[in-house]
């Protein structure tokens, strides 16, 4: 193998496994240009299929946090965005990440998509998490808005699992609005 295909060689795998491994074996011996063989008893190497996994899962569920942090822009609507942005991605975002990372533990993460029509005026949808591959939601995303007496409107960020039949509300988290009455979403 020439030098330079070696080369090329451990750089694809040093990028594919986020330089987590690096075949040093694959690196020729500079003074003789010999490739290095790797000892029987070197245990240092993990397999890189692990790690890819490991890798493919963390990059699903933040993939499908972003897409849900764009449904979620989208809903609010401009209006509404520029006044709870930044409690929004402080409280909220963090806790769909983490309902996301406990709903989809026992879900084969290639066959799940979050939909992309959530519903304007007065409805609740944000999104939905679908599997593909059965063709059914797994869980629902909502916010509702709440009107306390004496304390003004709330927004209510929870959602629904298709184990308990959507019918259980998942609080993720509130967003105070103010007294006055919010403008509708996606306005």
């Amino acid at each position: 193998m020439n030098l330079w295909m070696r080369k090329l060689a451990v750089a694809l795998i040093a990028i594919l496994t986020l330089g987590l491994y690096t075949p040093t074996y694959l690196i020729a011996d500079e003074d003789n240009n010999e490739v290095i063989s790797p000892k029987d008893n070197d245990t240092r190497a993990i397999p890189v299929n692990i790690q890819t996994e490991i890798v493919e899962e963390a990059d699903t569920i933040s993939s499908l946090t972003e897409k849900a942090r764009e449904q979620s822009l989208a809903k609010f609507g401009p209006k509404i965005y520029e006044k709870v942005e930044d409690e929004f991605n402080q409280v909220i975002l963090p806790n769909i990440e983490l309902a996301l990372q406990s709903i989809l533990a026992n879900e084969d993460l290639t066959y799940i998509s979050i939909t992309e029509q959530p519903s304007n005026g007065y409805g609740e949808r944000i999104f939905n998490v679908f599997n593909e591959l059965k063709n059914e939601d797994i869980a629902k995303f909502h916010v509702r808005r709440d009107n306390r007496p004496q304390d003004g409107y709330w927004f209510n960020f929870h959602y629904h699992l298709k184990d308990d039949n959507f019918e259980t509300h998942h609080l993720l988290g509130e967003i105070y609005w103010d007294k006055n009455t919010p403008p509708k979403w996606m306005a």
